[in-house]
């Protein structure tokens, strides 16, 4: 194990799977102590907790809903309890509805809000109020925000607020010693993204992406890993689009 990370405390939110979980076991890797947020699948965010803890890390799985402000206060109260500290938070946990707006309700609308951005906005909040100078906030957004995407527009919105959110918050936060940027991938092999896709549009995207390949999860956890370490110290406020060239 690497200690770049050594003495860290990380809260992954949505980290039971696909980008999460290897944005998880990267961290740990490189020596931090990792809580792993899950809404609903506990199982695999307890095996991903015994695989870190097989390879010599530690980890908590916390169950909370980002959605819920009380839930997220129970997961940094659960954080502080058993680590001690909070030194970088990932705010992954999303989703996505892809559908013409005629077929948006407001239930789709207010579902994807709630998870996206106000998961997200309250996220930092209690960040700040827990965090020491050193601190590090990494938010997910989007590179289909750079594609005028028929089906896109609910997610779009919701990614184009993260990413304000993101910039509005730097200079707000850097005063403290910490900083807040935003990763933005293009398409990953994920359940999230391959969900509802035909073999044929998946080709279709490929073709679309600079390395002609969609991207994987350890694509993005190694972005993530540069922006939770020291190195990037002197960025904040900035969006970083990891996506192989895909716009």
């Amino acid at each position: 194990m690497n200690t770049r990370l050594q003495k860290k405390v990380a809260i992954v939110t949505g980290a039971s799977r696909g980008i999460g979980q290897a944005i998880a076991e990267a961290l740990a890797n490189e020596g931090a102590q990792i809580v792993i947020n899950y809404a609903r699948n506990k199982e695999a965010a307890e095996e991903l907790v015994h695989k870190i803890e097989r390879n010599g890390g530690q980890a908590l799985a916390v169950q909370a809903d980002v959605s819920n402000s009380a839930d997220l206060q129970g997961l940094f109260a659960a954080t502080i309890e058993h680590f001690g500290r909070v030194d970088i938070l990932v705010n992954n946990a999303g989703i996505m509805t892809t559908k013409p707006i005629a077929q948006i309700t407001e239930q789709d609308f207010d579902r994807e809000y709630a998870i996206n951005v106000k998961g997200t906005y309250f996220a930092c909040q209690l960040a700040a109020q827990y965090m020491q100078a050193g601190g590090r906030i990494i938010n997910f957004s989007s590179s289909v925000l750079g594609q005028m995407t028929p089906t896109y527009s609910l997610y779009a919105g919701t990614k184009g607020a993260v990413e304000q959110i993101t910039r509005q918050l730097a200079k707000e936060f850097a005063p403290k010693g910490i900083a807040i940027n935003a990763v933005a991938p293009g398409p990953v092999n994920t359940e999230l993204f391959t969900v509802g896709k035909s073999e044929a549009q998946i080709e279709a995207i490929k073709r679309m992406i600079g390395f002609g390949r969609l991207g994987e999860p350890e694509d993005i956890s190694g972005v993530v890993l540069f922006l939770a370490s020291q190195e990037s110290g002197w960025i904040t406020g900035q969006v970083l689009r990891a996506n192989g060239g895909f716009i």
